[in-house]
């Protein structure tokens, strides 16, 4: 706490004189040594300010050099990539509700045509970009519906996305290409990141689904039969809720 004399003050005898002697020679060894704090610090910016300066300029051209970045290069990029991905979105809806020709659709949508760029030419042109992440998510997810699931791994792999949907779709073709390779145990993996990672009446009980007949293929039927259980309690009015009595009747018979 600050201290102060009030003004006019006089001691009125030998021991208040001796105090106030005491308070004065204290606060001068405090000011003494704050005069000489401030000298050594002085001394040593003075000493070492061409790296003081060379610093703050080196962190101001970083800022300066970022701000110019993202304004003039990334948001020019993301625009650009984002309207070349138009071509190829547009083939790829139009394969996921044909009934024939779906695989000219979708390398129509992968590999572009008429001096457009396809999905694979965008995540090569526009990496770091959204439509480069997004471009990874349709290529994988139009592998998978070519059954080339390899392929479908690559892409899918390399897209993230928050969104509760295609998030939990994303992990969801995954699952589903693991299994058509044979590897259950990776499925079931990801068809748990599915149903984890959001809580909707779409992409839960889907995913609910898969895990528990997974499940139940690997044997670990306590583990399928709540998931099962799930869907019946939490997701009644779904699709998958609709036959989910005759598999949880399996998962319980096969305890």
């Amino acid at each position: 706490m600050a201290t102060y004399k009030k003004r006019g003050f006089k001691p009125k005898n030998k021991a208040e004189e001796q105090k106030f002697d005491e308070h004065e020679s204290t606060t001068a060894e405090v000011f003494s040594t704050l005069d000489e704090s401030a000298s050594k610090t002085e001394e040593w910016v003075s000493k070492n300010q061409n790296y003081i300066l060379g610093f703050i300029g080196i962190v101001a051209v970083a800022v300066l050099g970022y701000l110019a970045y993202h304004q003039f290069v990334q948001k020019p990029k993301e625009a650009e990539a984002t309207n070349e991905l138009l071509y190829p979105q547009q083939y790829f809806e139009q394969a996921l509700i044909a009934n024939t020709a779906k695989d000219s659709l979708y390398n129509l949508a992968l590999n572009g045509a008429e001096g457009k760029y396809g999905f694979l030419d965008i995540i090569d042109e526009y990496p770091g970009t959204k439509a480069a992440n997004l471009a990874n998510y349709s290529a994988g997810m139009a592998y998978l519906d070519m059954n080339k699931y390899e392929d479908a791994i690559t892409h899918l792999e390399k897209f993230s996305s928050d969104d509760e949907i295609l998030g939990a779709l994303a992990k969801g073709g995954l699952g589903d290409a693991f299994m058509q390779l044979d590897q259950p145990e990776d499925a079931l993996g990801y068809y748990e990141s599915a149903f984890k990672h959001s809580l909707n009446d779409f992409t839960t009980p889907r995913f609910l689904y898969k895990s528990g007949v997974t499940a139940l293929e690997l044997k670990q039927n306590d583990k399928a039969l709540g998931y099962f259980q799930r869907i019946k309690d939490e997701f009644p009015t779904s699709n998958e809720a609709s036959t989910i009595d005759a598999f949880i009747g399996m998962a319980e018979s096969s305890k």
